[in-house]
């Protein structure tokens, strides 16, 4: 009996089972009250072009943006798959150049003062101002706006994973010089583990950076054609009044910036979540 009575499960009190509750009516806001408050806009949106009579060329209602996502599918999807391949292999570079270099900054000082000036002057000088000279020495179209990507996406892996590769624990660094340990087997052991939070917030930063910079390069360059993104057909769109159209093509590209971020963000409590103190809070 006595041992029946110590298994029984102890009654939550009345603050925990307020903190339970709060718990769950904020993890079903998360996701209602975002979609409640788009589902408001685009209501508003709609009503206001009906109340106030605005043609379609200024401004079309919410339904004739979806009947253009549709009928246009094929020419919106193909032009997203072009700014998606830009964007990917931008960001692909990106992280290659930007962890190389940090690696380097990481086992050579000298390096990081030699080079780090550089890097800073391609992240704070516009991409407009740089496209000019990229149009001048470059010929091919799709290593322009790659190449544009990339200096946009390139400078936060760089910088949060240098950040991250010199904020590793001093008594840790100096446990594995006691045990003998070699400069890149501290490397590989000791400080590429604790950059790695580091370099993910990079990288959730970069994603969409680097998606900025495909469309920017492609507003700059003008490209036209069956095969340009989506930048492209925006500028077509508003050349032509197909306002409709225009419209799509920018919902296309937040909602890919969206399933970017969120990509990379599901990327990053994957690989953090059983170890890391962030990613371990979300957990509970």
């Amino acid at each position: 009996m006595a041992s029946f009575e110590e298994s029984a499960p102890v009654p939550l009190d009345a603050e925990e089972m307020r903190r339970l509750r709060v718990a769950r009516l904020e993890r079903i806001g998360k996701w209602v009250l975002p979609i409640a408050i788009m589902c408001v806009a685009i209501f508003l949106w709609d009503r206001i072009v009906v109340w106030n009579e605005i043609p379609h060329y200024i401004l079309p209602r919410p339904i004739d943006v979806l009947q253009a996502l549709i009928d246009d599918r094929a020419l919106l999807f193909s032009s997203l798959l072009t700014t998606l391949r830009i964007t990917g292999l931008g960001l692909l570079l990106a992280v290659v150049g930007g962890v190389g270099l940090a690696v380097l900054f990481a086992q050579s000082k000298w390096v990081e003062m030699s080079f780090f000036p550089f890097a800073i002057v391609l992240q704070v000088t516009p991409i407009v101002a740089i496209f000019p000279l990229i149009n001048i020495y470059v010929d091919n179209q799709t290593a322009k706006l790659l190449l544009c990507a990339w200096i946009v996406a390139f400078f936060p892996i760089l910088s949060n994973t240098t950040l991250g590769l010199n904020s590793v624990d001093r008594n840790l660094r100096d446990l594995f010089k006691l045990n003998g340990a070699t400069r890149w087997q501290e490397l590989w052991h000791l400080r590429l583990p604790a950059a790695m939070p580091y370099f993910l917030g990079g990288l959730k930063i970069a994603g969409g950076l680097a998606l900025i910079g495909a469309v920017v390069a492609e507003f700059v360059a003008g490209s036209a054609g069956q095969s340009s993104g989506l930048a492209s057909r925006i500028i077509e769109s508003g050349y032509r009044l197909r306002t409709a159209r225009l419209f799509a093509a920018l919902i296309l590209i937040s909602l890919t910036g969206i399933v970017i971020f969120m990509t990379l963000t599901w990327i990053s409590h994957m690989m953090l979540r059983r170890w890391h103190e962030s990613a371990l809070k979300q957990e509970q």
